[in-house]
């Protein structure tokens, strides 16, 4: 991803992001086979992005996911034969 892009990004995306990346850095260091134990690790790395989020919100005062910038899911068009 570029700077531009990572700039346009918001903030439950980065976030999302934070526990992807942390959620692979763990299970790699873990060495982690298995779905008990990569469950394990996305647990962690959940951990660690709520954990942001959390402070994220008390520094700011804002919450990061709200009405305002929810969008809801796009809907699907249906091919015409």
């Amino acid at each position: 991803m570029d700077v531009k892009a990572h700039k346009t990004m918001n903030g439950y995306a980065r976030l999302t992001a934070l526990a992807e990346l942390s959620t692979r850095q763990i299970a790699e260091s873990v060495d982690a086979t298995g779905m008990k134990e990569n469950e394990a690790a996305a647990q962690t790395g959940g951990g660690i992005a709520k954990k942001a989020r959390l402070e994220l919100e008390s520094k700011t005062g804002r919450r990061v996911v709200s009405a305002e910038n929810y969008l809801p899911p796009a809907k699907k068009k249906l091919a015409k034969d």
